[in-house]
């Protein structure tokens, strides 16, 4: 049974049904708050063998290794109902992908798998290659994120030789040279004559570059079964467009070509537009971020004359300006399939979006229209406002980062007045101020269509907020409002309380970063009462204060549908918290509460901490930054005893001390559902890490503990590595600004040596110097299980950079190693680089 204790209730009784065969699917996906580990797992493959209905499982980010994985691999080979098994995001390593590959050369069901970022390798990828030679069954198969390179590249381009049945293979972010590439294309160029399945394949993120790209390009001439191929972010430069440019003129399969991050250039543009003249099956181009310039863009255009398949062209980044606009405008006026045209960050201005404009007046097909951060002004907007009134097919048009005005502004509320297609209009960051809301919000009182509105960071007033609230009272059809960062006081959420009372279809109003201030009375409350819809309320830097949240209390007392409230740095001090903490006791729907920064002190706390021994909802609390001292972190360690609920605390600056350290200490030897506990810049020192340790030794949940800042030293480090020997659940530790030494780094270091869970160690900004830096890397060598080790702005000189690079050389599961601000030189360094290439992260020293 301490097993099923592990996975929590409700996914004991998730495992309960499934030995009862009374459930399908079962997603068991992780979070920073809930992972089942390799105890959970192998408690599922024990309900598995008895099933026989189960055909979905997602597991991923679940802190599963390779016990794990073998233990489900061992099911697999019997089970006969599961065709979708989701393992993304775990260190499964190579051990594990082994294991699943063995499964699968008897397994006759599974049709999905995926492995992504499970630390596989090279050695996984040859393990599943030689599974795929015989495996009849799978159809997709995700390898993201697994550092496979060339060698695990080419296994699988063998493999495809045989397989008949694979339709879908993502290889995106592994480490991939031109040799994969070329290997990968020989291989497709050879298997793909005969084989007829797969469909699907992903390559971004890799290095194949030019050659890999030629290969792939005359692999396409001869393939007539691939429909999808991604080769964003692979440095395949011109002369890689120009090839594939080529293979498009006579391929008859493809209809989606990413190649966005490429480098390709006008001449690269130029000649891809030359083959969709003549190509007739391509529908999607990604070409964001290749720097095509308005050549590129006019050759483009030229194409979409006569091109009668694509419908969507991503040309974000990529500097065509405003004869680039100009040209694709006269494009569409006779194209008659594009849908979707992305021309995010261009500089088009107004002489493009004049000309795009009056494209939209006779186009009939496109339904998106990307201008963001385009440098388009008043009369670039009143020109698309006046294309709004006649054109009938666009839904959603994006206009963020643009400087439209309340000229411009006011012209597409007047189109809104007309206008019965469009549903979604991004005017963030436009200028439009009190003058736009008044007009748009006069436009939606007729307005039927559109849904989402985002207004942000619009410098929009009370007087603006009262007259789009009171367009809410009879709009129908709203439910989304953006309103975050503009200049909106108390009397603007008066008036949206007051329009909640009728309102029946907004959903999401975000009034972050507004200048709410000064009494609300009950008006809030009232609406509250009425309104049934609203499910998250983000108040933060609002002025909110203590009367407010009086009126807010009280209206939470009975709702249930508001989940998640953010009233972070606001003025509600202890009167505020008391009344919420009150609230807290009856409601039974907020699960996410955020009062950082408020100034609850002691009292605020103390009310908490008796809200929470009945609450039964909160799963998240951020009390950040409150001054609630001693006494109160004390109290609040006293519910956790009780409380079954709570996954996240966060009471970052809060001088709890060593005193609530050792409550909070015996808090955690019976807790059971805490996982995430955030205690940084709490003063607790040497004598809380210890008593920390100690409730750390029997503590089965906590998987993230942040100590950012505590002074604890090296004896806290000792007391805290001495936990970790013993500790089975701990992933991620925060150690940054603690004084600790080269003795607190040996005592780590002896730690890794034998713990199996820790998967995060940040000892950033602390002292510990060569001496330190020499342990962790002989630590290194034996621990397989450490993937991120942050030692940034230590002591940490050439020799113990020499010895991290020789610890390199045989560990396989750190990904990112931070030596930054550390005084090693260049020469000495090169070891550290060459060691890592392709497989692991260093960042700069």
């Amino acid at each position: 049974m301490p097993a099923m204790s592990q996975l929590g209730s409700s996914r004991a009784q998730a495992l309960e049904r499934l030995k009862i065969n009374s459930v399908a699917t079962l997603d068991l996906r992780g979070s920073s708050n809930n992972k089942i580990g390799d105890v959970g797992a192998l408690a599922l493959t024990e309900a598995l063998k008895s099933n026989s209905t189960l055909t979905t499982l997602n597991l991923q980010d679940n802190s599963i290794e390779s016990n794990g994985a073998l233990a489900l691999a061992e099911v697999l080979k019997t089970n006969s109902t599961l065709t979708n098994l989701d393992l993304r995001y775990n260190s499964i390593g190579g051990n594990g992908a082994l294991a699943l590959a063995e499964a699968l050369k008897t397994n006759s069901t599974l049709t999905t798998l995926n492995l992504g970022f499970s630390s596989i390798e090279d050695k996984g990828a040859l393990a599943l290659a030689e599974a795929l030679k015989t495996n009849s069954t799978l159809t997709t198969l995700a390898l993201t994120g697994n550092k496979i390179g060339d060698v695990g590249a080419l296994a699988l381009a063998e493999a495809l030789k045989s397989n008949s049945t694979l339709i879908v293979l993502n290889l995106w972010r592994n480490s991939i040279e031109d040799t994969g590439g070329l290997a990968l294309a020989e291989a497709l160029d050879e298997a793909l004559r005969t084989n007829s399945t797969l469909t699907t394949l992903d390559l971004r993120g890799n290095l194949i570059e030019g050659n890999g790209a030629l290969a792939l390009a005359e692999a396409l001439k001869a393939n007539s079964a691939l429909t999808t191929l991604s080769l964003a972010d692979n440095s395949i430069e011109s002369d890689g467009a120009l090839a594939l440019a080529e293979a498009l003129k006579t391929n008859s399969s493809l209809t989606t070509l990413d190649l966005q991050g490429n480098s390709i250039e006008s001449n690269g543009a130029l000649a891809l537009a030359e083959a969709l003249k003549t190509n007739s099956t391509l529908t999607t181009l990604d070409l964001k971020g290749n720097k095509i310039e308005s050549n590129g863009a006019l050759a483009l255009a030229e194409a979409l004359k006569s091109n009668s398949t694509l419908t969507t062209l991503n040309l974000q980044d990529n500097s065509i300006e405003g004869n680039g606009g100009l040209a694709l405008a006269e494009a569409l006026k006779t194209n008659s399939t594009l849908t979707t045209l992305a021309l995010t960050d261009n500089k088009i201005g107004d002489v493009g979006a004049l000309a795009l404009a009056e494209a939209l007046k006779t186009n009939s097909t496109l339904t998106t229209l990307n201008l963001q951060d385009n440098s388009i002004e008043g009369n670039g907007g009143l020109a698309l406002a006046e294309a709004l009134k006649t054109n009938s097919t666009l839904t959603n048009m994006n206009l963020w980062y643009n400087s439209i005005e309340g000229n411009g502004a006011l012209a597409l509320a007047e189109a809104l007045k007309t206008n019965s297609t469009l549903t979604t209009l991004s005017l963030g960051f436009s200028s439009i101020e009190d003058k736009g809301a008044l007009a748009l919000a006069e436009a939606l009182k007729t307005n039927s269509t559109l849904t989402t509105l985002d207004l942000t960071g619009n410098k929009i007033g009370h007087v603006g907020a009262l007259a789009l609230a009171e367009a809410l009272k009879t709009n129908s059809t709203l439910t989304t409002l953006e309103m975050y960062i503009n200049s909106i006081w108390y009397q603007g959420l008066l008036a949206f309380s007051e329009a909640f009372k009728t309102n029946s279809t907004l959903a999401n109003l975000d009034l972050r970063s507004n200048k709410i201030k000064d009494t609300i009375t009950t008006e809030f409350s009232e609406a509250r009462k009425t309104n049934s819809i609203l499910t998250t309320l983000d108040l933060r830097r609002t002025l909110f204060r203590e009367n407010e949240a009086e009126a807010l209390a009280e209206a939470i007392k009975t709702d249930s549908t508001l989940t998640a409230l953010n009233l972070g740095y606001n003025l509600i001090q202890d009167n505020g918290a008391l009344v919420i903490a009150e609230a807290l006791k009856t409601n039974s729907a907020l699960a996410n509460l955020s009062l950082a920064g408020n100034s609850i002190g002691c009292s605020g706390a103390l009310a908490l901490a008796e809200a929470l021994k009945t609450n039964s909802a909160l799963t998240t609390l951020d009390l950040q930054n409150n001054l609630i001292g001693d006494n109160g972190s004390q109290a609040l360690f006293e519910a956790l005893k009780t409380n079954s609920t709570l996954t996240t605390l966060d009471l970052w600056g809060n001088l709890i001390g060593s005193n609530g350290a050792l409550t909070l200490s015996e808090a955690l030897k019976t807790n059971s559902t805490l996982t995430t506990l955030y205690l940084q810049k709490n003063s607790i020192r040497a004598n809380g890490a210890l008593a920390l340790s100690v409730g750390l030794k029997t503590n089965s949940v906590l998987t993230t503990l942040d100590l950012w800042g505590n002074s604890i030293g090296d004896k806290g480090a000792l007391a805290l590595s001495e936990a970790l020997k013993i500790n089975s659940t701990l992933t991620t530790l925060d150690l940054p600004h603690n004084s600790i030494g080269d003795d607190g780094a040996l005592a780590l270091s002896e730690a890794l040596r034998t713990n199996s869970t820790l998967t995060t160690l940040n000892l950033w900004r602390n002292s510990i110097g060569d001496r330190g830096a020499l342990a962790l890397s002989e630590a290194l060598k034996i621990n397989s299980t450490l993937a991120t080790l942050h030692l940034g702005y230590n002591l940490v000189r050439d020799i113990g950079a020499l010895a991290m690079a020789e610890a390199l050389e045989t560990n396989s599961s750190l990904a990112t190693l931070n030596l930054a601000g550390n005084s090693i030189g260049y020469i000495k360094a090169r070891p550290l680089f060459q060691e890592s290439q392709d497989i692991r992260f260093i960042e700069e020293y």
